[in-house]
């Protein structure tokens, strides 16, 4: 089990999005060229997260949308946040943050109940949205039209640590104070060089 220890570790490194236990254990048999079983490979995997939990590394190994990677502590966040401010500019507008939050919880969602929700149309923000890979198309509706439907993409998960839907809050878990003290999660867009 030792030997599948590295090759995890390297597996999980390279990637810049969560690697799945499926995708984990099908490169391990293909180059090791041996049968491993899942306990196996979770095993390995256990031994990587207490490793990475020990207080000289700033990053851990955590279980997020239905895979696995390397994600900075908490205690950096601030260290980590403040460097994304200096580097990115363009933030979600409010619109935008609406439209994604009523599409994590009501998803799938046709642009139609969007905007009878929101009251507004929803064009512009769902069109950013997906730009922005946080949400996908995921089919059709059965109703008039076959319009389309959207939910959340794995980006989304990535991006706010989850590691399933079930992982958001729920609404009565929210305070009215939530709304109004505090930044926003910052999801940005790359800065544009500021003419001198």
């Amino acid at each position: 089990m030792d030997r599948i220890v590295p090759h995890i570790e390297s597996l999980v490194f390279t990637t810049d999005q969560p690697i799945s236990l499926k995708e984990i254990h099908a490169c391990l048999e293909e180059v090791l060229e041996a049968s491993f079983s899942q306990e196996e490979i979770l095993s390995a995997i256990q031994t990587l997260q207490e490793r990475y939990a020990d207080d000289t590394y700033a990053f851990e190994l955590q279980e997020i949308a239905e895979g696995y990677q390397f994600l900075t502590k908490p205690a950096y966040h601030n260290t980590v946040g403040t460097y994304l401010r200096q580097t990115t500019r363009k933030r979600l507008s409010r619109a935008a943050l609406e439209t994604l939050s009523i599409i994590a919880y009501r998803q799938p969602v046709t642009k139609t109940t969007l905007e009878k929700i929101r009251g507004v149309s929803c064009d512009y923000s769902v069109q950013k949205l997906l730009e922005k890979e946080l949400v996908e198309i995921v089919g059709r509706d059965e109703g008039p039209g076959r319009p389309l439907l959207y939910g959340t993409s794995g980006k989304f998960m990535d991006y706010f640590g989850l590691k399933s839907l079930a992982d958001l809050p729920k609404p009565k878990e929210f305070k009215e104070a939530d709304f109004e003290i505090g930044e926003r999660a910052p999801i940005e867009e790359p800065a544009q060089q500021e003419e001198e």
